[in-house]
């Protein structure tokens, strides 16, 4: 498997041996089709997160939860992303939007990984027409079970849990999309875009292991990763397996789905 995060000259190397796929998506309704359709990387297939990395959400499954698999499958293969294509995801936030990819890529046992610094990584002219690639084949596969957390998992489990959010979401300042302000008790802020430097890309491996030993998190420890709907959360999964800390678990529902409950939350630091 390659590591989760590769930069430009990497990819450059391998030319079409690898399949670019632009992940943008925003928060605030923005359309990522519209973004890809302004300027994308040479050859970057567009994948529509709304529509193949999740299925319709509800209070009770959350915002973003994981599409069947039938579902996903046939977004890749529409796509010309097949069983062994060696996918590269990126968007315009640092990879925290294409990380929901590139784990649910890894996690189903396929070869993926965030290009580094994302479309800012490219000084080159981007491209205003769709790139298209035949359709491939690209078998479903179940989201493998020790890759994922539920409810109970985040709430009391034995496990490290980690909240990809900004630390105004996380202490309860500001919330604005889900029904409840504030976290999961117990759970520790390690905002996703803190894995990056003023440029999008990565810190160095030593500074992100330092970060995520602040947090408690040490080689072997148990982690589930939660954020929003389930999205940025991949970041930190992402970012704690190319520090060399394990893999981790995502937690789908999220924070969009524990506070619709009547568990408790708390706030503050």
């Amino acid at each position: 498997m390659i590591d989760p995060v590769v930069d430009l000259a990497w990819v450059l190397e391998r030319g079409d041996r690898v399949v670019l796929a632009d992940v943008r998506w925003y928060l605030d309704g923005r359309s990522g089709r519209a973004a890809y359709d302004s300027g994308h990387l040479p050859g970057a297939v567009f994948v529509d997160l709304d529509r193949w990395l999740a299925r319709p959400g509800s209070p009770a499954d959350g915002r973003h939860p994981l599409p069947d698999p039938e579902v996903f499958a046939a977004g890749m293969a529409a796509a010309g992303i097949g069983d062994g294509d060696t996918v590269i995801g990126y968007d315009d936030a640092g990879g925290v939007v294409a990380a929901r990819l590139v784990w649910m890529l890894r996690a189903t046992g396929r070869a993926a990984a965030l290009l580094d610094g994302g479309l800012a990584a490219y000084d080159g002219e981007l491209v205003r027409v769709e790139s298209a690639r035949p359709p491939a084949v690209f078998t479903p596969r179940p989201w493998p079970a020790d890759r994922l957390a539920g409810i109970d998992d985040a709430a009391g489990g034995p496990f490290v849990v980690l909240d990809a959010r900004d630390r105004a979401r996380f202490r309860g300042d500001t919330e604005p999309v889900d029904p409840r302000a504030g976290h999961i008790p117990g759970a520790r802020s390690l905002p996703c875009r803190e894995n990056l430097d003023a440029a999008d890309r990565f810190l160095p491996v030593p500074v992100l292991r330092e970060r995520f030993g602040s947090a408690g998190v040490t080689d072997g420890t148990d982690v589930v990763s939660y954020c929003g709907s389930g999205v940025t959360a991949c970041h930190n999964l992402l970012a704690l397996e190319h520090a060399g800390l394990g893999v981790g678990r995502l937690y789908p529902g999220s924070w969009s789905q524990y506070s619709a409950t009547d568990r408790p939350a708390a706030t503050g630091d």
